[in-house]
Protein backbone atom coordinates (compact mmCIF):
# COMPACT_ATOMS: atom_id res chain seq x y z
CA UNK A 1 0.00 0.00 0.00
CA UNK A 2 1.24 3.48 -0.72
CA UNK A 3 1.65 5.76 2.28
CA UNK A 4 -0.78 8.56 2.92
CA UNK A 5 -0.30 11.81 4.76
CA UNK A 6 -3.94 12.30 5.53
CA UNK A 7 -4.74 14.16 8.72
CA UNK A 8 -8.13 14.42 10.38
CA UNK A 9 -9.57 15.43 13.73
CA UNK A 10 -11.77 13.33 15.97
CA UNK A 11 -14.87 15.46 15.56
CA UNK A 12 -14.79 15.30 11.77
CA UNK A 13 -16.11 12.56 9.56
CA UNK A 14 -13.70 13.12 6.67
CA UNK A 15 -9.92 13.18 6.49
CA UNK A 16 -8.04 16.42 6.09
CA UNK A 17 -4.77 16.07 4.22
CA UNK A 18 -1.32 17.49 4.82
CA UNK A 19 0.07 18.37 1.38
CA UNK A 20 3.64 17.56 0.37
CA UNK A 21 5.69 20.67 -0.38
CA UNK A 22 9.19 21.26 -1.76
CA UNK A 23 10.63 21.49 1.77
CA UNK A 24 8.80 18.37 3.02
CA UNK A 25 5.22 18.89 4.09
CA UNK A 26 2.95 21.92 4.13
CA UNK A 27 0.06 22.74 6.43
CA UNK A 28 -2.95 20.41 6.45
CA UNK A 29 -5.92 21.03 4.23
CA UNK A 30 -8.57 18.96 2.50
CA UNK A 31 -7.77 16.93 -0.57
CA UNK A 32 -10.44 16.58 -3.23
CA UNK A 33 -11.01 13.21 -4.83
CA UNK A 34 -9.60 14.16 -8.21
CA UNK A 35 -6.97 12.91 -10.60
CA UNK A 36 -4.47 15.07 -8.72
CA UNK A 37 -4.77 12.62 -5.83
CA UNK A 38 -2.90 10.03 -7.89
CA UNK A 39 0.02 12.40 -8.36
CA UNK A 40 -0.08 13.29 -4.67
CA UNK A 41 -0.08 9.61 -3.72
CA UNK A 42 3.02 9.07 -5.87
CA UNK A 43 4.70 12.03 -4.20
CA UNK A 44 3.87 10.64 -0.78
CA UNK A 45 5.26 7.25 -1.71
CA UNK A 46 8.44 8.86 -2.98
CA UNK A 47 8.77 10.87 0.24
CA UNK A 48 8.19 7.81 2.40
CA UNK A 49 10.83 5.89 0.45
CA UNK A 50 13.30 8.76 0.61
CA UNK A 51 13.22 9.34 4.37
CA UNK A 52 12.11 5.92 5.58
CA UNK A 53 8.77 4.72 6.91
CA UNK A 54 9.54 5.53 10.54
CA UNK A 55 10.71 9.08 9.84
CA UNK A 56 7.83 9.62 7.43
CA UNK A 57 5.39 8.74 10.22
CA UNK A 58 7.20 11.09 12.59
CA UNK A 59 7.01 13.82 9.98
CA UNK A 60 3.24 13.52 9.89
CA UNK A 61 2.97 13.51 13.66
CA UNK A 62 5.24 16.54 13.83
CA UNK A 63 3.10 18.47 11.35
CA UNK A 64 -0.09 17.64 13.23
CA UNK A 65 1.47 18.80 16.51
CA UNK A 66 2.69 22.04 14.95
CA UNK A 67 -0.63 22.76 13.26
CA UNK A 68 -2.63 22.28 16.45
CA UNK A 69 -0.36 24.18 18.83
CA UNK A 70 0.20 27.01 16.36
CA UNK A 71 -3.52 27.76 16.45
CA UNK A 72 -3.48 28.33 20.23
CA UNK A 73 -3.01 31.86 21.56
CA UNK A 74 -1.99 31.17 25.14
CA UNK A 75 -2.66 34.78 26.11
CA UNK A 76 -6.26 34.95 24.88
CA UNK A 77 -7.53 31.41 24.18
CA UNK A 78 -10.71 30.05 25.71
CA UNK A 79 -10.47 27.92 28.82
CA UNK A 80 -9.55 24.40 27.74
CA UNK A 81 -8.20 25.32 24.29
CA UNK A 82 -4.71 24.41 25.46
CA UNK A 83 -5.76 21.05 26.91
CA UNK A 84 -3.55 18.04 26.31
CA UNK A 85 -4.27 16.12 23.12
CA UNK A 86 -3.26 13.01 21.19
CA UNK A 87 -1.91 12.52 17.70
CA UNK A 88 -2.72 9.02 16.43
CA UNK A 89 -0.96 7.51 13.44
CA UNK A 90 -3.45 5.08 11.95
CA UNK A 91 -0.65 3.76 9.76
CA UNK A 92 1.04 2.44 12.89
CA UNK A 93 -2.09 0.46 13.76
CA UNK A 94 -2.15 -0.90 10.21
CA UNK A 95 1.51 -1.98 10.40
CA UNK A 96 1.00 -3.65 13.78
CA UNK A 97 -1.90 -5.64 12.37
CA UNK A 98 0.15 -6.67 9.35
CA UNK A 99 3.03 -7.73 11.61
CA UNK A 100 0.62 -9.94 13.53
CA UNK A 101 -0.68 -11.56 10.35
CA UNK A 102 2.85 -12.12 9.12
CA UNK A 103 4.16 -13.72 12.31
CA UNK A 104 1.02 -15.56 13.46
CA UNK A 105 -1.13 -16.12 10.37
CA UNK A 106 -2.85 -19.10 12.00
CA UNK A 107 -4.05 -17.06 15.01
CA UNK A 108 -6.98 -14.70 14.45
CA UNK A 109 -6.65 -11.49 16.52
CA UNK A 110 -9.60 -10.39 18.66
CA UNK A 111 -8.65 -6.83 19.62
CA UNK A 112 -9.01 -6.17 23.37
CA UNK A 113 -11.39 -3.20 23.35
CA UNK A 114 -10.59 -2.27 26.96
CA UNK A 115 -7.05 -1.33 25.93
CA UNK A 116 -8.15 1.67 23.85
CA UNK A 117 -11.78 2.32 22.97
CA UNK A 118 -11.03 4.83 20.21
CA UNK A 119 -13.73 4.33 17.57
CA UNK A 120 -11.51 5.18 14.60
CA UNK A 121 -9.01 2.54 15.67
CA UNK A 122 -11.78 -0.02 16.16
CA UNK A 123 -13.26 0.74 12.75
CA UNK A 124 -9.86 0.37 11.07
CA UNK A 125 -9.17 -2.95 12.80
CA UNK A 126 -12.62 -4.20 11.83
CA UNK A 127 -11.94 -3.21 8.23
CA UNK A 128 -8.62 -5.07 8.33
CA UNK A 129 -10.38 -8.22 9.56
CA UNK A 130 -9.82 -8.21 13.31
CA UNK A 131 -12.50 -9.49 15.66
CA UNK A 132 -13.06 -8.20 19.19
CA UNK A 133 -12.55 -9.17 22.81
CA UNK A 134 -15.21 -7.44 24.93
CA UNK A 135 -15.46 -7.61 28.71
CA UNK A 136 -18.67 -5.71 29.46
CA UNK A 137 -22.09 -4.70 28.17
CA UNK A 138 -20.80 -1.29 27.07
CA UNK A 139 -17.91 -2.76 25.11
CA UNK A 140 -20.26 -5.19 23.41
CA UNK A 141 -22.63 -2.35 22.54
CA UNK A 142 -19.73 -0.28 21.18
CA UNK A 143 -18.82 -3.02 18.71
CA UNK A 144 -22.41 -3.81 17.74
CA UNK A 145 -23.11 -0.09 17.36
CA UNK A 146 -20.53 0.06 14.59
CA UNK A 147 -22.46 -2.56 12.62
CA UNK A 148 -20.00 -5.35 13.45
CA UNK A 149 -21.52 -8.82 13.63
CA UNK A 150 -21.91 -10.37 17.12
CA UNK A 151 -20.21 -13.54 15.91
CA UNK A 152 -16.99 -11.48 15.79
CA UNK A 153 -17.09 -10.96 19.56
CA UNK A 154 -15.77 -13.08 22.42
CA UNK A 155 -17.18 -12.03 25.80
CA UNK A 156 -13.86 -12.59 27.55
CA UNK A 157 -14.78 -12.01 31.17
CA UNK A 158 -14.95 -15.11 33.39
CA UNK A 159 -17.05 -13.35 36.07
CA UNK A 160 -20.09 -11.62 34.60
CA UNK A 161 -23.11 -9.76 35.93
CA UNK A 162 -26.35 -11.70 35.40
CA UNK A 163 -27.93 -8.87 33.44
CA UNK A 164 -24.88 -8.66 31.20
CA UNK A 165 -25.17 -12.37 30.41
CA UNK A 166 -28.81 -11.87 29.46
CA UNK A 167 -27.81 -8.88 27.33
CA UNK A 168 -25.16 -10.95 25.54
CA UNK A 169 -27.67 -13.71 24.85
CA UNK A 170 -30.20 -11.24 23.46
CA UNK A 171 -27.48 -9.67 21.28
CA UNK A 172 -26.40 -13.11 19.96
CA UNK A 173 -22.92 -12.86 21.48
CA UNK A 174 -22.44 -16.58 21.85
CA UNK A 175 -18.89 -17.16 23.06
CA UNK A 176 -17.64 -16.43 26.58
CA UNK A 177 -15.08 -17.53 29.16
CA UNK A 178 -15.61 -19.34 32.48
CA UNK A 179 -13.28 -20.27 35.33
CA UNK A 180 -15.63 -21.36 38.13
CA UNK A 181 -18.67 -23.54 38.79
CA UNK A 182 -20.99 -20.69 39.79
CA UNK A 183 -20.53 -19.13 36.35
CA UNK A 184 -21.67 -22.39 34.74
CA UNK A 185 -24.92 -22.29 36.73
CA UNK A 186 -25.47 -18.67 35.66
CA UNK A 187 -24.93 -19.57 32.01
CA UNK A 188 -27.30 -22.52 32.27
CA UNK A 189 -29.97 -20.15 33.53
CA UNK A 190 -29.39 -17.12 31.29
CA UNK A 191 -27.49 -18.27 28.18
CA UNK A 192 -27.65 -22.06 27.94
CA UNK A 193 -26.89 -22.18 24.20
CA UNK A 194 -23.74 -20.04 24.45
CA UNK A 195 -20.29 -21.43 23.72
CA UNK A 196 -17.92 -21.72 26.67
CA UNK A 197 -14.14 -21.40 26.84
CA UNK A 198 -12.60 -22.77 30.05
CA UNK A 199 -10.21 -20.07 31.31
CA UNK A 200 -7.12 -21.56 32.95
CA UNK A 201 -4.50 -19.86 35.10
CA UNK A 202 -0.93 -19.37 33.86
CA UNK A 203 2.46 -18.65 35.34
CA UNK A 204 2.46 -14.87 34.82
CA UNK A 205 4.76 -13.80 37.64
CA UNK A 206 7.03 -11.80 35.31
CA UNK A 207 4.22 -10.04 33.43
CA UNK A 208 3.81 -6.26 33.56
CA UNK A 209 0.25 -6.75 34.81
CA UNK A 210 -0.57 -10.13 36.29
CA UNK A 211 -4.02 -11.56 35.60
CA UNK A 212 -3.89 -15.11 36.96
CA UNK A 213 -4.05 -13.74 40.50
CA UNK A 214 -7.67 -12.86 39.67
CA UNK A 215 -8.80 -15.10 36.79
CA UNK A 216 -8.26 -18.65 35.67
CA UNK A 217 -8.72 -22.08 37.24
CA UNK A 218 -6.14 -24.78 37.73
CA UNK A 219 -5.81 -27.71 35.35
CA UNK A 220 -7.20 -29.98 38.06
CA UNK A 221 -10.31 -27.83 38.56
CA UNK A 222 -10.89 -27.61 34.82
CA UNK A 223 -10.75 -31.39 34.36
CA UNK A 224 -12.35 -32.63 37.56
CA UNK A 225 -14.94 -29.93 38.29
CA UNK A 226 -15.83 -27.69 35.34
CA UNK A 227 -15.97 -30.24 32.54
CA UNK A 228 -18.07 -32.79 34.48
CA UNK A 229 -20.48 -30.10 35.69
CA UNK A 230 -20.79 -28.52 32.24
CA UNK A 231 -21.61 -31.96 30.84
CA UNK A 232 -24.16 -32.55 33.58
CA UNK A 233 -25.81 -29.18 32.92
CA UNK A 234 -25.93 -29.78 29.18
CA UNK A 235 -23.74 -26.77 28.39
CA UNK A 236 -21.68 -26.16 25.28
CA UNK A 237 -17.97 -26.18 26.08
CA UNK A 238 -16.14 -25.24 22.90
CA UNK A 239 -12.57 -24.71 23.95
CA UNK A 240 -9.94 -23.28 26.29
CA UNK A 241 -8.69 -19.75 26.99
CA UNK A 242 -5.71 -18.40 28.89
CA UNK A 243 -3.76 -15.17 29.33
CA UNK A 244 -0.07 -15.04 30.27
CA UNK A 245 -0.37 -11.51 31.64
CA UNK A 246 -0.33 -8.09 30.06
CA UNK A 247 3.17 -7.19 28.92
CA UNK A 248 4.40 -10.76 29.44
CA UNK A 249 8.15 -11.35 29.61
CA UNK A 250 8.45 -15.09 30.30
CA UNK A 251 7.41 -16.87 27.12
CA UNK A 252 7.86 -20.33 28.61
CA UNK A 253 4.47 -19.67 30.20
CA UNK A 254 2.96 -19.71 26.70
CA UNK A 255 4.39 -23.19 26.12
CA UNK A 256 3.05 -24.47 29.45
CA UNK A 257 -0.41 -22.97 28.90
CA UNK A 258 -0.77 -24.47 25.42
CA UNK A 259 0.42 -27.81 26.78
CA UNK A 260 -2.20 -27.70 29.54
CA UNK A 261 -4.85 -26.64 27.04
CA UNK A 262 -4.26 -29.79 25.02
CA UNK A 263 -4.85 -31.90 28.13
CA UNK A 264 -8.21 -30.19 28.64
CA UNK A 265 -9.08 -30.61 24.95
CA UNK A 266 -8.43 -34.35 25.13
CA UNK A 267 -10.50 -34.75 28.29
CA UNK A 268 -13.36 -32.59 26.99
CA UNK A 269 -13.54 -34.60 23.78
CA UNK A 270 -14.13 -37.77 25.83
CA UNK A 271 -17.21 -36.03 27.30
CA UNK A 272 -18.49 -35.43 23.81
CA UNK A 273 -17.80 -31.68 23.70
CA UNK A 274 -17.11 -30.21 20.27
CA UNK A 275 -13.80 -28.49 21.04
CA UNK A 276 -13.08 -26.00 18.28
CA UNK A 277 -11.44 -22.90 19.86
CA UNK A 278 -8.12 -22.23 21.58
CA UNK A 279 -7.82 -18.65 22.81
CA UNK A 280 -4.19 -17.81 23.64
CA UNK A 281 -5.11 -14.44 25.16
CA UNK A 282 -3.04 -11.27 25.04
CA UNK A 283 0.04 -9.78 26.66
CA UNK A 284 1.94 -9.43 23.39
CA UNK A 285 4.22 -6.44 22.70
CA UNK A 286 5.78 -5.31 19.45
CA UNK A 287 9.22 -5.11 21.03
CA UNK A 288 9.25 -8.79 21.97
CA UNK A 289 6.89 -10.19 19.34
CA UNK A 290 9.62 -11.97 17.39
CA UNK A 291 10.34 -14.14 20.41
CA UNK A 292 6.78 -14.54 21.71
CA UNK A 293 5.32 -15.39 18.29
CA UNK A 294 8.06 -17.97 17.76
CA UNK A 295 7.08 -19.62 21.03
CA UNK A 296 3.40 -19.63 20.02
CA UNK A 297 4.15 -21.23 16.65
CA UNK A 298 6.43 -23.86 18.17
CA UNK A 299 3.97 -24.74 20.97
CA UNK A 300 1.00 -25.02 18.61
CA UNK A 301 2.98 -27.29 16.30
CA UNK A 302 3.89 -29.49 19.27
CA UNK A 303 0.52 -29.79 21.02
CA UNK A 304 -1.95 -28.93 18.27
CA UNK A 305 -0.45 -30.51 15.15
CA UNK A 306 -2.16 -30.09 11.81
CA UNK A 307 -3.77 -33.54 11.80
CA UNK A 308 -5.42 -33.02 15.20
CA UNK A 309 -6.46 -29.46 14.38
CA UNK A 310 -8.04 -30.37 11.06
CA UNK A 311 -9.75 -33.45 12.50
CA UNK A 312 -11.57 -31.35 15.09
CA UNK A 313 -11.93 -28.12 13.11
CA UNK A 314 -9.95 -26.16 15.69
CA UNK A 315 -9.27 -22.45 15.19
CA UNK A 316 -6.79 -20.36 17.15
CA UNK A 317 -7.63 -16.89 18.40
CA UNK A 318 -5.87 -14.30 20.58
CA UNK A 319 -6.71 -11.06 22.40
CA UNK A 320 -3.97 -8.52 21.57
CA UNK A 321 -4.54 -5.00 22.88
CA UNK A 322 -1.39 -2.97 23.51
CA UNK A 323 0.28 -4.75 20.57
CA UNK A 324 -2.08 -3.00 18.15
CA UNK A 325 -2.21 0.52 19.59
CA UNK A 326 0.60 1.28 22.03
CA UNK A 327 2.97 2.89 19.53
CA UNK A 328 0.26 4.66 17.55
CA UNK A 329 -0.54 7.48 20.01
CA UNK A 330 1.58 10.49 21.01
CA UNK A 331 0.37 12.70 23.86
CA UNK A 332 1.14 16.43 23.93
CA UNK A 333 0.80 18.29 27.25
CA UNK A 334 1.16 21.97 28.14
CA UNK A 335 3.37 23.23 30.98
CA UNK A 336 1.03 25.26 33.15
CA UNK A 337 3.31 26.05 36.10
CA UNK A 338 6.88 25.79 37.31
CA UNK A 339 8.28 25.93 40.82
CA UNK A 340 12.04 26.32 41.14
CA UNK A 341 13.81 24.42 43.90
CA UNK A 342 16.43 25.95 46.11
CA UNK A 343 19.47 23.93 45.12
CA UNK A 344 20.62 23.77 48.74
CA UNK A 345 17.67 21.49 49.41
CA UNK A 346 17.51 19.69 46.08
CA UNK A 347 17.59 15.90 46.29
CA UNK A 348 19.35 13.79 43.70
CA UNK A 349 20.77 10.34 43.32
CA UNK A 350 23.69 12.11 41.71
CA UNK A 351 24.68 15.29 43.59
CA UNK A 352 25.90 16.82 40.32
CA UNK A 353 22.47 16.45 38.71
CA UNK A 354 19.83 17.75 41.12
CA UNK A 355 16.22 18.37 40.14
CA UNK A 356 16.19 22.09 39.42
CA UNK A 357 12.44 22.63 39.30
CA UNK A 358 9.01 21.07 39.55
CA UNK A 359 6.98 21.53 36.38
CA UNK A 360 3.23 21.05 36.28
CA UNK A 361 1.44 19.95 33.13
CA UNK A 362 -2.24 19.72 32.21
CA UNK A 363 -2.39 15.94 32.20
CA UNK A 364 -1.41 13.33 34.74
CA UNK A 365 -2.17 10.09 36.52
CA UNK A 366 -5.87 10.90 36.85
CA UNK A 367 -5.97 11.67 33.14
CA UNK A 368 -4.28 10.04 30.17
CA UNK A 369 -1.25 8.92 32.18
CA UNK A 370 -3.24 6.75 34.58
CA UNK A 371 -1.13 3.98 33.02
CA UNK A 372 1.58 4.93 35.53
CA UNK A 373 -0.58 3.59 38.36
CA UNK A 374 -2.68 0.95 36.64
CA UNK A 375 -0.39 -0.43 33.94
CA UNK A 376 3.06 0.11 35.48
CA UNK A 377 4.15 2.24 32.54
CA UNK A 378 6.82 4.95 32.64
CA UNK A 379 5.90 7.63 30.09
CA UNK A 380 8.98 9.33 28.64
CA UNK A 381 8.81 13.12 28.43
CA UNK A 382 10.45 15.07 25.60
CA UNK A 383 10.51 18.77 24.84
CA UNK A 384 8.07 19.69 22.08
CA UNK A 385 8.25 23.49 22.23
CA UNK A 386 10.51 25.96 24.00
CA UNK A 387 10.52 29.74 23.47
CA UNK A 388 8.13 29.30 20.54
CA UNK A 389 10.40 26.82 18.73
CA UNK A 390 9.44 23.24 17.90
CA UNK A 391 11.86 20.43 18.69
CA UNK A 392 9.97 17.24 17.81
CA UNK A 393 11.36 17.20 14.29
CA UNK A 394 14.10 19.75 13.66
CA UNK A 395 14.14 21.43 10.23
CA UNK A 396 17.92 21.27 10.11
CA UNK A 397 17.75 17.50 10.40
CA UNK A 398 15.06 16.85 7.80
CA UNK A 399 17.40 16.20 4.91
CA UNK A 400 19.46 13.77 6.98
CA UNK A 401 16.26 12.09 8.15
CA UNK A 402 17.24 12.52 11.78
CA UNK A 403 14.69 12.96 14.52
CA UNK A 404 15.81 14.78 17.64
CA UNK A 405 15.63 12.66 20.76
CA UNK A 406 15.86 14.54 24.05
CA UNK A 407 16.95 11.48 25.93
CA UNK A 408 20.13 11.17 23.83
CA UNK A 409 21.30 14.79 24.14
CA UNK A 410 23.98 16.10 26.51
CA UNK A 411 23.74 18.97 28.95
CA UNK A 412 20.40 17.90 30.34
CA UNK A 413 18.06 19.91 32.53
CA UNK A 414 16.55 17.87 35.34
CA UNK A 415 12.95 18.24 36.46
CA UNK A 416 10.18 16.45 38.26
CA UNK A 417 6.86 16.47 36.38
CA UNK A 418 3.48 16.74 38.07
CA UNK A 419 -0.12 16.50 36.94
CA UNK A 420 -2.74 19.24 37.37
CA UNK A 421 -4.84 17.83 40.23
CA UNK A 422 -4.56 18.68 43.91
CA UNK A 423 -3.44 15.16 44.82
CA UNK A 424 0.22 14.67 45.75
CA UNK A 425 0.01 11.25 44.12
CA UNK A 426 -0.35 12.96 40.74
CA UNK A 427 3.33 12.66 39.80
CA UNK A 428 4.26 11.83 36.21
CA UNK A 429 8.00 11.59 36.87
CA UNK A 430 9.96 12.16 40.06
CA UNK A 431 13.02 12.95 37.96
CA UNK A 432 13.58 13.25 34.25
CA UNK A 433 16.14 14.86 31.96
CA UNK A 434 14.99 17.31 29.29
CA UNK A 435 17.03 18.97 26.57
CA UNK A 436 15.87 22.52 27.38
CA UNK A 437 15.22 24.61 30.48
CA UNK A 438 11.44 24.50 29.95
CA UNK A 439 9.14 27.27 31.09
CA UNK A 440 5.44 27.94 31.56
CA UNK A 441 3.82 27.90 28.13
CA UNK A 442 6.14 25.27 26.67
CA UNK A 443 4.84 21.87 25.56
CA UNK A 444 6.07 18.34 26.23
CA UNK A 445 5.28 15.22 24.27
CA UNK A 446 5.06 11.60 25.38
CA UNK A 447 5.29 8.94 22.62
CA UNK A 448 3.84 5.42 22.71
CA UNK A 449 0.85 6.16 24.93
CA UNK A 450 -1.88 4.26 23.11
CA UNK A 451 -2.42 1.41 25.55
CA UNK A 452 -4.44 1.69 28.77
CA UNK A 453 -4.34 5.50 28.80
CA UNK A 454 -7.38 7.33 27.44
CA UNK A 455 -9.55 4.28 28.16
CA UNK A 456 -9.17 4.76 31.93
CA UNK A 457 -9.04 8.54 32.26
CA UNK A 458 -11.12 10.23 34.96
CA UNK A 459 -12.59 13.69 35.59
CA UNK A 460 -11.22 13.90 39.14
CA UNK A 461 -10.95 17.49 40.39
CA UNK A 462 -13.15 18.56 37.49
CA UNK A 463 -10.21 17.97 35.15
CA UNK A 464 -9.64 15.52 32.33
CA UNK A 465 -12.22 13.64 30.37
CA UNK A 466 -12.01 12.63 26.74
CA UNK A 467 -8.93 14.10 25.07
CA UNK A 468 -8.96 15.61 21.60
CA UNK A 469 -7.42 13.26 19.03
CA UNK A 470 -5.83 14.26 15.73
CA UNK A 471 -5.39 11.43 13.23
CA UNK A 472 -2.68 11.01 10.63
CA UNK A 473 -2.14 8.07 8.32
CA UNK A 474 1.35 7.01 7.27
CA UNK A 475 -0.20 4.24 5.18
CA UNK A 476 -2.79 4.46 2.42
CA UNK A 477 -5.75 3.04 4.31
Amino acid sequence: MTPSIEVFHDEQANFESAIVSDSLIAHSRKLSLSSNAIARSSAREALSTAIGKSNFAKTLINQALIDHISEIDHEECEAGDEDSFFVCDMGEVYRSFQTWKQKLPQVHPYYAVKCNTNLEVIKLLAKLGANFDCASKNEIDTILGLGISPDRIVYANPCKTNSFIRHAAKANVNLTTVDNTQELYKLQKFHPEGGILIRIATDDETAQCRLSTKFGCTLDVAINELLPLAHQLGLNVRGVAFHVGSGAKDFDSIYKAIRDSRVIFDTAITYGFNMTVLDIGGGFELETFEESSRMVRSSLETFFPTKFTEEHGIKFIAEPGRFMVSNAFTLAAHIIARRDIDQKFAESENENEPVRAMVYINDGVYGNMNCILFDHQHPQAHVLTHKNKFFYYSDKDVNQSKIENDADEKGMHHFSIWGPTCDGLDCVSSKCALSHDVEVGDWLYFPNLGAYTSAATTSFNGLGGSAHVIYVASEDL
